[in-house]
């Protein structure tokens, strides 16, 4: 028999065991504590950080979106009817004359007639020397 009283049961062996003074089931407890802690805040910092990619592609979206407003602003100034007909006169366009339309049977006698692509022969290129540049030697300056 020991200070404790008969050790017959396994799971009561594990709680009393100690390790210089504390027991082995307190360290056990004591790591999962830490172990959940240091979850926890890691966890937390992720979720701050995606919050803060939240908040950044929410102001990236709301940017595009005052664009996309200011681009259709803009079309909408630059397909004016009045606009487009003062920029067309402006040009020396002008609607076409209803004796100039061309009927659904002149259509045919209207399209351009295929002209066969002309043969194209290649040029001969003669083949080139290369041409090396002199360069003055000694005795050539000595000479002079």
């Amino acid at each position: 028999m020991t200070a404790y009283g008969p050790r017959s049961n396994p799971v009561q062996r594990l709680f009393d065991w100690k390790v210089r003074g504390i027991r082995w089931i307190e360290i056990i407890g004591g790591v999962c504590v830490a172990a959940m802690v240091f979850s926890v805040y890691v966890a937390k910092t992720a979720a701050a950080r995606e919050s803060t990619e939240i908040g950044r592609l929410e102001d990236e979206i709301s940017e595009t979106r005052q664009r996309v407003r200011l681009l259709r602003a803009e079309i909408s100034r630059l397909e004016q009817p009045s606009r487009l007909e003062a920029l067309s006169h402006a040009a020396g366009l002008a609607p076409v004359d209803v004796h100039r339309q061309a009927s659904e049977s002149q259509l045919t006698s209207l399209k351009p007639a295929v002209v066969p692509p002309a043969a194209v022969t290649a040029p001969v290129v003669e083949e080139a020397v290369p041409v090396v540049p002199s360069v003055p030697r000694e005795t050539d300056e000595v000479a002079q």
